[in-house]
C-alpha cells in the first residue's frame, strides 16, 4: 500500500464526519466508499474493518477510524483518521446547540428534520442489504436477526442482554466445536 499522507487521511475523515448526517451506521457506507475510491483499502479489509468496529466498545464510526488509520498509518493514523471523523460534527453539534433554541419551534426547520429521519432509515437499510448480499450467512444468522430486531422492537428487551446471552451461547458453541474437532 502506498503511504498515505496524515493530511490526506485527516481531510477524508473530515468530509466523511462533516456531510453524513446520521453518524453511526449513516457514516459506513460513506468511509467504505471514500477508502475504497481512494485504493487505500481492499474489498476484503473493508468487512474485517466494519466486523472489528462492531464488536469493540465505543462508537462504530470512531472504531472504524482507528481501525482504517492505523492500518494506513499506525498509530498516528488511527489518531488523525479519528480527529478527523469527530472533530466537524462535534463543532456542528456545539453551533446547534448554541442557536437551535432560537429556531426550535421554526417549521422549515422542524420539515428539514422530518425529511432527513425516512431517508437516514433507507440509508441504513439498504446497507443492510449490501451486507446481506456480501456475507456468508445460514438459517442460523436470519433467524437471530429476525428474533432480536423482534426482542428490541417489540418487546423493549435491552440490546445489551440480547449480546450479553449471544456471546455466551456463541463461546459456547465455539468450544463445544473446538472440542468435537480435537476428538476426531
Amino acid at each position: 500500500m502506498k503511504n498515505v499522507s496524515l493530511w490526506n487521511i485527516f481531510l477524508a475523515f473530515a468530509k466523511i464526519g462533516a456531510f453524513t448526517i446520521g453518524g453511526g451506521y449513516m457514516m459506513v457506507p460513506a468511509i467504505e466508499d471514500e477508502m475504497r475510491r481512494r485504493g487505500w483499502l481492499s474489498d476484503e479489509e473493508l468487512p474485517d474493518i466494519v466486523a472489528l468496529s462492531q464488536s469493540a466498545p465505543g462508537l462504530l464510526t470512531v472504531n472504524m477510524a482507528i481501525f482504517a488509520g492505523y492500518r494506513m498509518r499506525g498509530i498516528s493514523g488511527s489518531i488523525v483518521a479519528t480527529v478527523g471523523c469527530i472533530l466537524p460534527p462535534f463543532v456542528i453539534i456545539l453551533l446547534i446547540a448554541m442557536f437551535f433554541s432560537n429556531f426550535r419551534d421554526n417549521r422549515i426547520i422542524n420539515a428539514i428534520f422530518s425529511g432527513v429521519r425516512p431517508a437516514a432509515v433507507a440509508i441504513i437499510a439498504a446497507y443492510m442489504v449490501k451486507l446481506l448480499k456480501r456475507g456468508r450467512h445460514n438459517a442460523a444468522s436470519f433467524i437471530i436477526s429476525g428474533a432480536t430486531l423482534l426482542l428490541v422492537a417489540l418487546l423493549k428487551i435491552s440490546p445489551i442482554y440480547i449480546l450479553t446471552v449471544l456471546i455466551v451461547i456463541s463461546a459456547g458453541v465455539g468450544l463445544y466445536r473446538q472440542k468435537s474437532r480435537k476428538g476426531q
